[in-house]
């Protein structure tokens, strides 16, 4: 085993990928390791933007949203001919292992990239989705969850002074956590999320009762990936409960913003698993958190698995 390591942020960027990247730097060096930076994603590793890190690139970037080195979906990556590009790029630089921050895609194309060449990696979840099997929490989620909160509270605000229903939506193509998570710490009135089978008929009787005894307003927390978009639904508050409606789509801020104190702590734990792993001879490997705390999983048990939301946590919507 050489003594180089890289990083790089694939996919969507989340708020705790500058800390992690503080760390990565802090910890190599800890450990006698050499420190490189893979900018723009798997791009990167094609287009050759790879360079050494110091503590200079890390300095005053701990409380910054995003990345420094840049994130990137790469189509290229999925052609075997670039994926070799790729390999003599970091062949040419004595790298034999990577450490990625991003979803199951990203992880997938690890999977790929080490079968094919060997190159030995770990994953950290980081994803303000919160839909990657095997880990119950992301890098990201906590500072997405607040920045959420913080908009939910000002909305709560106008809704009420002009009695009126918002329908607030929340990012999640395919899983409905941030909504989830959001309406059972907002008090929301009504959450729609992919996983569970609605029919808005079911609520009309109660919320027309609700008006009638005096409620001002509602708030509906929608995520983006369910059958109805966010127009619709307030279409039916204001034709089925004979409520004024607007609809805030949160859209990209939720992925920004300062990190966290926890999204901040967690980047720093999940950099170290990741680094102690490959130096303890775990050549491919996503750390997760559960209940039992950090463990090293397989990607065949991470990546290739669609990721179910907790039952406990679904029965608030019954």
């Amino acid at each position: 085993m050489g003594n180089n390591i890289a990083i790089i942020c694939s996919g969507g960027d989340v708020s705790g990928m500058n800390p992690a990247l503080k760390h990565f730097v802090e910890y190599t060096k800890a450990n006698k390791l050499t420190p490189y930076f893979v900018y723009d994603g798997y791009e990167g590793l094609i287009k050759n933007h790879i360079k050494e890190a110091s503590y200079q690139d890390v300095a005053g970037i701990i409380n910054r949203g995003g990345t420094k080195i840049g994130s990137a979906r790469s189509k290229r990556f999925e052609d075997a001919k670039y994926r070799q590009i790729a390999k003599n790029n970091l062949d040419a630089l004595d790298i034999d292992m990577l450490i990625v921050l991003g979803g199951d895609g990203s992880f997938r194309g690890l999977h790929t990239f080490y079968k094919e060449h060997g190159v030995k990696f770990c994953g950290i979840p980081s994803t303000i989705d919160n839909d990657i099997e095997g880990t119950d929490y992301c890098l990201g989620v906590d500072t997405a969850l607040n920045i959420i909160k913080t908009s939910i509270d000002a909305i709560r605000d106008t809704a009420s002074s002009f009695s009126r229903a918002f329908v607030v939506e929340t990012m999640g193509r395919d899983c409905g956590y941030l909504a989830l998570i959001t309406h059972i710490t907002s008090g929301s009135e009504l959450c729609l999320i992919p996983e569970k089978k609605y029919d808005l008929k079911n609520y009309e009787e109660k919320f027309i009762q609700e008006r009638e005894a005096g409620r001002r307003y509602f708030l509906a927390i929608v995520s983006e990936g369910i059958k109805q978009n966010s127009n619709e639904i307030a279409q039916w508050f204001e034709q089925k409960i004979g409520i004024e409606s607007r609809v805030s789509v949160l859209g990209h801020i939720q992925r920004g913003g300062n990190p966290s104190i926890y999204d901040r702590l967690m980047a720093y734990k999940f950099v170290a698993f990741a680094i102690d792993g490959l130096l303890d001879g775990k050549d491919e490997s996503v750390i997760c958190y559960t209940k039992k705390g950090f463990e090293y999983k397989s990607i065949e048990n991470v990546a290739f698995k669609k990721k179910t939301l907790d039952e406990e946590l679904l029965k608030y919507l019954e």
